[in-house]
């Protein structure tokens, strides 16, 4: 495989689509039975940037993984098509032009078992605990507790898949 060649780390039965892209590919590492579909955009935008994916990450087709930084996806973690997730985000500060502006980056992690809908965003320095899901569109600017189904813009708790907190939220429900 050409990213083999060109410095990724692919573990055994490492599945990619036609028409991916991949910047810098020295800095991956997949797990096994990873699973990328068409049009994926991997962009490392530094030589030192990381991104791991745990066994069995499946990448629907169209979703772009920025990473300046650190990315970091856990084991048998969906993320649908066109998903955006990025480690970093422009400047701001006034007097001097976007195009000048340091960029601020702050590491993106995602628990294993997770489910990230279609058009999900994550931004820079959010945690994702394992066994969340975020409903689609969302825009996911702050950590999301372990076993959380998240929503919305910003993405928001509307429930849980399990344990006391799901038992909760299902009475809850069952009341309206």
């Amino acid at each position: 495989m050409v990213l083999r060649s060109r410095g990724a780390r692919l573990a055994a039965k490492v599945h990619i689509s036609s028409r991916c892209r991949f910047d810098r590919p020295w800095g991956i590492s997949f797990g096994s039975r990873v699973m990328i579909e068409g049009n994926a955009y991997i962009k490392l935008v530094n030589d030192d940037a990381v991104l791991k994916l745990g066994d069995y990450v499946f990448i629907g087709n169209g979703c772009e993984l920025d990473v300046q930084d650190n990315v970091q996806i856990g084991h048998h973690t969906l993320l649908a098509p066109d998903c955006f997730i990025t480690d970093h985000n422009h400047g701001i500060a006034p007097g001097l032009r976007i195009d000048q502006q340091l960029c601020k980056v702050n590491p993106v992690i995602i628990g294993s078992d997770v489910w990230l809908g279609t058009r999900v965003t994550v931004l820079p320095g959010v945690t994702i605990g394992d066994g969340a899901v975020v409903g689609a569109g969302a825009i996911v600017s702050r950590n999301v507790p372990a076993g959380a189904i998240v929503v919305g813009i910003p993405a928001r708790v509307v429930g849980w898949r399990s344990g006391k907190a799901a038992t909760i939220a299902e009475d809850r429900d069952a009341d309206t």
